[in-house]
């Protein structure tokens, strides 16, 4: 069943293609969304998880979607979720949510603002978009402003969740994934190549950082539970 757009939903998301675990809530996509927010809440090894980063082999695999829907089920559930767009280069949260994109993490890495959280529409999520692209991203994001911004969003946060670029092409992500709790490695069915997700994982065992396991989008759902998911 398709969630339609009412008065109480909110008017400003605009990816209701990709938002699916609010737009089609009873769908097996959602479901599994669901089951990854369970994984995230019980994670093994009893290390609590808050700053969680996603990235990718390539850019076109669907990790910012993935973590749009995982911040969405863990509002649902209750917890405060920050979602914090450091893509820098590519940046697409502000665009799924539908929200201004003049300020945002760019901002507060320069010193020329804040890195202002704006309400998604959805209650107990924010979203701090990209900001205005800057032409250092890299060096940005290993300042001590970053790990600053990070201090402040874990105390007034359950959950940060940090989007990324792509980390084979460029080294973003993997400079931001040993300082944060553990790293979601997004693949793409039918696309990722084999080895560009082999060259992923080495990536981010180089800097150690803490694999929590991997999310396939675009996988085919099973037909036959349907009706199951339908009801």
């Amino acid at each position: 069943m398709t969630t339609q757009p009412t008065a109480q939903t909110p008017s400003n998301l605009q990816g209701k293609d990709a938002l699916i675990a609010f737009f089609q809530p009873r769908s097996a996509q959602a479901e599994a969304f669901r089951q990854l927010r369970t994984a995230i809440q019980h994670p093994g090894g009893g290390q609590p998880l808050c700053a969680i980063l996603a990235t990718s082999p390539d850019p076109e695999d669907g990790k910012s979607a993935a973590l749009a829907n995982l911040a969405i089920t863990l509002a649902q559930a209750g917890s405060r979720v920050t979602l914090v767009d450091c893509d820098l280069r590519r940046p697409s949260q502000h665009l799924l949510f539908g929200l201004q994109n003049s300020s945002g993490v760019s901002n507060a890495l320069t010193g020329n603002g804040d890195a202002h959280a704006q309400e998604s529409g959805i209650p107990g999520l924010k979203v701090i978009t990209s900001g205005p692209l800057p032409p250092n991203p890299a060096d940005l994001l290993v300042s001590q402003r970053f790990e600053t911004m990070m201090e402040s969003l874990r105390r007034e946060s359950d959950y940060v969740l940090v989007d990324t670029p792509p980390i084979v092409p460029v080294t973003d992500a993997a400079i931001l994934a040993p300082r944060v709790d553990g790293v979601l490695l997004v693949l793409r069915a039918g696309r990722t190549k084999r080895e560009m997700a082999q060259r992923a994982k080495e990536l981010l065992v180089q800097v150690n950082a803490r694999i929590l396991g991997v999310v396939l989008t675009n996988a085919k759902p099973d037909k036959s539970l349907d009706s199951y998911y339908a009801v």
